[in-house]
C-alpha cells in the first residue's frame, strides 16, 4: 500500500488517498485516539469513488465521530481502473432491459454480478491486509454498503469481518442464496420500499435466506436515493455495538 496525499478535514478526521497496487483508495482515520482505531470498509456501488465521494466522506465522518477508521477502495472497471469490456456489454445490456420494461433474467444477473464478486472480494482482503498493518488501525473490522452480493461473499470467506450493514437493492443471483444461507455474523440491512431498481420480493427472500441468528431489516418507504438521515444513525448504532 503505497499513500499518495493527505488532508484534515475541518472536523479533525485526516483523509489520506492511496494505491494498492493499481487499486485507489480512500482511508479516514479520527482525528485523535488513544487507541488503535476499528475499522469499516465502505464498499462503494460500481459508479466510482468520485461520483460517490459525498456520500462517502459523510459515513466516514460520521464513523469517526464514533471512532472508527473507515476506507474505501475502487471497484474493478469502475472509473480510472482499466476497461472490463465483458462488465460494460452486461451493464448496456442491463440499461437496454430495464429502458424496454422487459424482465432481468437470471442470466444477464449472473453476467453482470458474479465476475465482478469474484474480482472485488479478494481485493477487498488485500486491502484489508495493508489496512491492518497501519499504525493506528486495529480490529474488529466492519463492513457497509455497496453490492450487496459482494458483502455476503465477504461475510462467508472473511473471518476477520464480524458485522456487516447491507444495502439492499442491487440485483442478485440465484448462486448468492445458498451463500446467504452461510452467513452468520450480525447483519443490518437497509431496504428502500419503492426502490425502483429493486425486485422488493427478491431482497425480502435474501434476508430471510440469511443464515445469522441476529438479523434485522430496516424497510423505509421511497426510492433508491430517498434513504432518510435516520437510517444512518441506526448502522451507527448496530456498529458501535458490534465494534466496540
Amino acid at each position: 500500500m503505497h499513500l499518495t496525499s493527505g488532508q484534515r478535514l475541518d472536523d479533525g478526521v485526516l483523509e489520506r488517498e492511496f494505491t494498492l497496487g493499481d487499486i485507489p483508495g480512500i482511508l479516514w482515520t479520527p482525528g485523535s485516539a488513544s487507541a488503535p482505531a476499528p475499522l469499516i470498509l465502505l464498499s462503494p456501488p460500481p459508479l466510482g469513488l468520485r461520483r460517490t465521494y459525498p456520500r462517502l466522506v459523510a459515513r466516514a465522518r460520521h464513523a469517526a465521530a464514533d471512532g472508527f477508521a473507515t476506507a474505501a477502495i475502487e471497484l474493478p472497471g469502475s472509473a480510472d481502473r482499466p476497461r472490463w469490456p465483458a462488465a460494460e456489454q452486461a451493464r448496456a445490456e442491463l440499461r437496454r432491459v430495464m429502458e424496454a420494461g422487459e424482465p432481468v433474467g437470471d442470466e444477464l444477473i449472473d453476467a453482470l454480478v458474479l465476475p465482478l464478486v469474484d474480482r472485488a472480494v479478494p481485493e477487498w482482503q488485500a486491502a484489508l491486509d495493508a489496512l491492518l498493518a497501519l499504525p493506528g488501525i486495529g480490529g474488529p473490522v466492519g463492513y457497509s454498503g455497496g453490492v450487496i452480493s459482494i458483502g455476503i461473499r465477504l461475510a462467508v470467506v472473511e473471518p476477520r469481518i464480524v458485522a456487516a450493514g447491507l444495502f439492499a437493492g442491487s440485483l442478485v443471483p440465484r448462486a448468492m442464496f445458498e451463500e446467504a444461507r452461510r452467513v452468520t455474523i450480525p447483519l443490518h440491512v437497509l431496504l428502500q420500499w419503492d426502490d425502483e431498481g429493486n425486485d422488493r420480493q427478491a431482497a425480502l427472500d435474501l434476508f430471510d435466506a440469511f443464515g445469522s441468528k441476529e438479523k434485522s431489516l430496516h424497510a423505509n418507504m421511497g426510492g433508491h436515493t430517498g434513504v432518510p438521515q435516520f437510517a444512518g444513525e441506526d448502522a451507527a448504532r448496530f456498529f458501535a455495538r458490534h465494534l466496540k
